[in-house]
């Protein structure tokens, strides 16, 4: 996924077709709203903070397989303080449990 504000050189043509043609999910904060990064730039912080500048990647492979198991743990077993000492999933299944069924608003 790449995240990104509405800024005239990512959202052309050029560059989004780009992302799409390699399968890369595009993800833009709304239009004056600079505080919709927030989230992602405090997550991509502590994965550099906590793995990779703790690491030294042999590879893109050794990466790869260091950074899903980073993920694992942030997601599924370390408990956030900004979550109420919940782990993103757990936030998540809460949430899926509470929505509307598919296509519907709770206004409907």
């Amino acid at each position: 996924m790449f995240n990104t504000e509405q800024g005239c050189q990512l959202t052309s043509r050029a560059f989004t077709q780009r992302l799409e043609v390699c399968g890369v999910e595009i993800s833009m904060d709304g239009k004056g709203r600079a505080l919709d990064n927030v989230f992602i730039e405090r997550l991509w912080r502590s994965v550099k903070y906590e793995e990779m500048n703790l690491k030294s990647y042999a590879s893109v492979a050794e990466a790869q397989r260091g950074l899903s198991c980073y993920f694992e743990v942030y997601n599924n077993r370390r408990r956030h303080q900004s979550l109420k000492r919940r782990t993103p999933s757990e936030v998540c299944e809460e949430g899926l449990k509470t929505a509307p069924p598919s296509g519907r608003t709770s206004q409907s």
